[in-house]
């Protein structure tokens, strides 16, 4: 599966054709076009065909265009898929999956996305799977949820049914908990490990006081310390902070760079295991937590410092 570049994923109704424009425009890495709890019932069937034009219709610069169908369960689910793909396959990444509770929840949806492809001449496979786990069922299944499908791409964290589901004394999803502690580590460092161990990426989930910024830059500076690839955003202020915390740094980017290159000429010219650069001995290890930051930096854009890449080039 590709791994894409999902710093920002930026939550927009389905239902309002006005907002999924601006959000095509926006500087969000993804942006999905929801058809579950931003849309109320009786305008679900009506919001199918507002996401397919916008898809179809807008300039969505790059970014990664996703959809969140309803929870398979309901009444809505296997038509969502069924008018979005048909509607606009060719220009939709994912299908993002609230609420998963197991793998058979992923595998109704991967089933439904093959038949779909095949059946309009589509390539097989193409539309990718992001699962959106909310409650404690979810979080006990998420190893068999992360491996459930090829399509597999994500594990998204949803905090605020996951809260209501373990009745926590709390009504918003903010850094507000009486709790000496992240209320929320294990439950983000269980995903993590289980995304990382399929090969996908990992996504928490949003921050709900759209005006506090300060805690938006402390929630999503919690997930990115624990390796996660980006957050969920609710509103256009939140995503320039959230972009910059799951950027490395110039400096940490060009450390990488300088690990990586002294790491290469110790194996491959002086034909050493492990090296010194500056007070630091790097070896194999160093290598691997250098290449990701390497990777995640010139994903996000990032190029080395005009020393380091001289350096590089005179070794």
């Amino acid at each position: 599966m590709p791994s894409r570049l999902r710093r920002s994923v930026l939550a927009c109704p389905g239902s309002n054709p006005r907002m999924m424009e601006k959000a095509a425009a926006c500087a969000a890495d993804e942006v999905f076009l929801d058809l579950e709890d931003a849309c109320a019932p009786l305008e679900k069937p009506a919001a199918r065909g507002k996401v397919v034009e916008a898809l179809r219709s807008h300039d969505w610069q790059g970014k990664v265009r996703v959809v969140r169908i309803n929870q398979v369960t309901s009444q809505f689910a296997l038509d969502d898929i069924r008018e979005v793909v048909t509607g606009a396959g060719d220009s939709v990444d994912c299908i993002m999956v609230p609420k998963v509770r197991n793998a058979g929840d992923i595998a109704f949806v991967d089933r439904a996305l093959g038949s779909l492809e095949q059946t309009l001449g589509l390539t097989l496979g193409a539309i990718g799977i992001e699962a959106q786990v909310e409650d404690a069922l979810g979080l006990m299944n998420v190893e068999e949820i992360a491996f459930a499908s090829q399509r597999m791409e994500t594990i998204t964290y949803g905090p605020a049914d996951f809260s209501a589901g373990m009745q926590f004394p709390n009504l918003t999803v903010a850094n507000t908990y009486n709790y000496p502690g992240d209320i929320f580590h294990y439950v983000l460092f269980k995903l993590a490990v289980a995304a990382r161990a399929a090969g996908i990426q990992v996504i928490d989930g949003p921050y709900l006081l759209i005006r506090d910024i300060a805690g938006f830059r402390e929630a999503a500076g919690r997930a990115a310390a624990l390796g996660y690839d980006g957050k969920w955003v609710l509103h256009p202020g939140q995503i320039e902070p959230c972009n910059d915390v799951f950027t490395p740094s110039q400096a940490d980017f060009d450390k990488a760079v300088q690990i990586l290159e002294a790491y290469r000429h110790a194996t491959e010219v002086e034909r050493r295991g492990a090296v010194m650069l500056g007070d630091e001995m790097i070896d194999e290890a160093s290598r691997k937590m250098a290449q990701q930051f390497e990777v995640r930096g010139r994903a996000a854009g990032l190029t080395p410092s005009e020393h380091v890449a001289a350096a590089a080039a005179a070794s």
